[in-house]
């Protein structure tokens, strides 16, 4: 289950333009910022540096060596957080490098499945994977050891190691960032007062003022984004909260998400009907104005009317998805919400059309909001496996046949809605053996 307390972001504005002056002391910082990033990112991106990257206080003490700092002038209160920021997307680069070679390795049907687990093994022991990597001898504890010698005396190594570094060497991408518009601030960098805040900058014992909308305070770890073009700035808060509890929650329901309706559950409940409808409007919107634009772009045109309604259209529809999420919630009472885990959306065909609505769906906004209601209000969300569960009968389990939005199964005679049908067998593999399908 979901932890009792969760992290939200919030959001602070300033008031009114900053001075042209300050916000320029505001982007000296954050292009220092993201100079330090790529300085980590091209120094410790490498293979021979994943030893430092865990704990990370090695690459700490490497950049105060380095002397950076007081070539650019930072304060420390920027200067460690944009290293720890780096040294953080340089752990999730290689997570992302190592799942994606597990699954090309899970795929290869040339591997026995000695060599499958072997690989396994080395991909999730750091220091095994580390050091195949940089063509060292592998080095473990007596526990460990004793594991990689018996799965190694089963495979050719030597092979399996050249596979290793072939699929590393095609999948680990260098990261760079060109992020100058944006940068995390210490509590020791900014102090509220004044209806406003006061953010450091580079001059010693100086700091700038800058009024806000609001006068919450705040004293944790802030991002500030800045909008030079306006002169404005946003600060993006965590802050910790309590999760709800409902002593009344106690249902479990499987769920299907659809383009014109929004959310269908096992019972056929509907939430979201009215979905299709404004997405369909939004997606000719869009489609018009792309036609028009490329009619007369030639004359220049401003955009700024464009991006107002867009905006306003994309608020609409996400005000109406959050509404129906929220009286999905209050009605059904669920304890836990299984879920179908699909591929994106992959539009093909000749109807360009429809291919140009499949791509504007929102299924990504909404999974997203449900799962932060389900967090926020202590539900468990489950994903199961979703191959071949629209074709399958919820009644029988045997292979079904489809029509429209209809489903039949030949075996048994059940016939119901598609989403209903897709619905329950959410509900009926979460129960089983699809609870290990991720959650």
């Amino acid at each position: 289950m979901p932890s009792k307390t969760m992290y939200k972001i919030i959001h602070q504005y300033s008031r009114g333009a900053i001075p042209a002056e300050d916000m320029q002391k505001l982007l000296e910082i954050a292009e220092d910022c993201g100079r330090v990033k790529n300085y980590v990112y091209e120094r410790f991106g490498g293979i021979a540096s994943l030893s430092k990257l865990y704990p990370g206080y090695t690459v700490q003490n490497e950049m105060t060596a380095s002397g950076l700092r007081d070539a650019l002038g930072m304060p420390s209160v920027y200067f460690y957080l944009a290293v720890f920021d780096a040294l953080g997307d340089l752990k999730a680069q290689w997570t992302r490098t190592k799942a994606r070679v597990q699954k090309n390795v899970s795929c290869n049907e040339g591997f026995t499945e000695d060599e499958k687990h072997y690989l396994g093994f080395v991909l999730k022991v750091s220091n095994a994977f580390e050091q195949i990597l940089n063509q060292k001898p592998v080095e473990l504890t007596k526990e460990l050891k004793i594991r990689y010698e018996q799965l190694s005396s089963q495979t050719d190594t030597e092979r399996l190691h050249r596979y290793l570094c072939r699929q590393v060497r095609k999948y680990h991408a260098k990261l760079h960032t060109e992020n100058i518009y944006g940068f995390a601030a210490a509590e020791r960098a900014y102090r509220y007062g004044d209806a406003g805040i006061y953010i450091a900058v580079k001059e010693k014992r100086k700091r700038i003022f800058v009024p806000l909308t609001d006068h919450n305070q705040y004293k944790s770890q802030l991002y500030i984004k800045l909008n030079p073009k306006e002169n404005t700035l946003e600060i993006h808060v965590p802050i910790r909260m309590a999760v709800r509890v409902h002593p009344g929650y106690t249902r479990r329901i499987g769920t299907a998400f659809g383009m014109y309706t929004m959310l269908t559950t096992d019972e056929g409940h509907r939430y979201g009907e009215r979905l299709g409808e404004y997405q369909t409007a939004y997606a000719d919107w869009i489609r018009t104005q792309a036609a028009s634009w490329q009619r007369n772009k030639d004359s220049n045109p401003g955009r700024k009317k464009y991006y107002a309604k867009k905006r306003r259209l994309e608020e609409q529809l996400h005000s109406y998805i959050n509404q129906e999420l929220n009286r999905f919630m209050r009605e059904e009472k669920p304890r836990t919400i299984y879920t179908v885990k699909l591929s994106g959306p992959q539009a093909k065909g000749r109807d360009k059309q429809m291919n140009h609505y499949v791509n504007m769906w929102q299924r990504g906004y909404i999974r997203k909001r449900l799962a932060q209601k389900c967090e926020e209000q202590f539900v468990e969300m489950i994903e199961v496996i979703g191959k071949d569960i629209s074709r399958e009968c919820s009644n029988c389990g045997a292979a079904g046949l489809k029509s429209g939005a209809r489903f039949y199964c030949p075996a048994c005679g059940y016939e119901e809605e598609e989403k209903t049908n897709t619905a329950r067998n959410a509900k009926k593999r979460g129960q089983g053996d699809g609870v290990s399908a991720g959650s």
